[in-house]
């Protein structure tokens, strides 16, 4: 009695079994999917608290740098670099055709470079005697004040607000702010891009001068121009904005997909850094700036920045 009940529940299981398996399967409502986004930049900020342009001194003129001295006075700034051996520059590895890594070789090269290494050939008869310390634009004062470089060569616009903590070389370079987009885009400059997202490096004064435009842009905040070019290139942000010189490097890089648009609307005077207290490295720079005008400049510019931003001539310095 008792096996022919086991029985019967087995063979009313597996019919029930039997019934589920062979009718039609529930459909399984997959999972909501949206659109997939890029992922931004390690630090990218999106309208970030921009600082304003400080309090400083009406009467400073920015381009004016103290006299050229090429001595080399015991005790000097420039004869504990020598005792050393070499020559610690702060530099970009970012932006293409002013300090890059060569991707073949991984050497650093670009305009910026090419100075760096003049005050390397001037001081210790070798551009081989430095070592280039990679740095972001916010990090570039930071450097300097804690005495991590001896000098910064990182298209580094010279301010009176700057020239607070710092001092500056004489001016090497002149540049100025203009606008990358994509190649399709209906921009013709910053008067377009009202409420549309801007790229720039986080404090510099690129960031600033598209915060400050009306119609006022978004600003995006990034550590390196390599970023700015990657999330123009993921339809992140409408533009870059930054000095021609930056852009046309961004430019090099993709001369398919971007392009540069609208006239300069900022005048960037690019110098040297050097540490606040050492003004006898500040005069000796100068010195060797005064020759590299006179052949090294014009032969660094016609071999990476000629062929994209024309013919061009080093500034003419400025001594207070």
């Amino acid at each position: 009695m008792r096996t022919t009940r086991v029985s019967a529940i087995l063979a009313a299981s597996l019919a029930v079994v039997l019934t589920a398996c062979s009718g039609p399967a529930e459909p399984v409502d997959p999972a909501p999917v949206g659109s997939a986004q890029w992922p931004m930049p390690a630090g990218t900020e999106i309208d970030p608290e921009i600082a304003d342009g400080g309090n400083a001194d009406s009467d400073c003129d920015p381009t004016a740098s103290l006299s050229p001295s090429a001595r080399i006075p015991d005790g000097s700034t420039m004869a504990e670099i020598r005792e050393r051996g070499y020559l610690i520059a702060g530099v970009d590895q970012n932006t293409f055709l002013f300090g890059f890594s060569d991707p073949d070789t991984g050497e650093l090269n670009g305009f910026d470079i090419d100075i760096a290494r003049e005050i390397a050939r001037a001081l210790l008869g070798d551009p081989d005697a430095i070592r280039f310390r990679a740095i972001s634009s916010a990090d570039r004062i930071d450097a300097l004040s804690n005495g991590d470089v001896d000098i910064v060569v990182r298209t580094f616009s010279i301010t009176c607000e700057r020239l607070e903590e710092i001092n500056f070389s004489s001016v090497y370079y002149v540049a100025g702010q203009r606008v990358l987009v994509n190649a399709d885009a209906n921009i013709n400059g910053m008067d377009g891009l009202g409420g549309r997202r801007v790229c720039a490096t986080r404090e510099s004064t690129s960031l600033r001068a598209i915060a400050a435009h009306e119609p006022r842009p978004i600003p995006v905040a990034v550590d390196d121009w390599a970023d700015c070019l990657v999330l123009l290139q993921q339809g992140q942000v409408a533009a870059v904005s930054t000095d021609d010189t930056i852009l046309a490097g961004m430019r090099a890089q993709d001369r398919q997909s971007t392009k540069i648009v609208g006239e300069r609307f900022t005048t960037e005077y690019y110098g040297i850094g050097i540490p606040k207290g050492d003004e006898d490295m500040v005069r000796y720079v100068n010195a060797v700036l005064e020759d590299v005008r006179d052949g090294a400049w014009q032969d660094s510019y016609d071999t990476w920045l000629r062929e994209d931003l024309g013919d061009a001539s080093p500034p003419q310095p400025s001594y207070r």
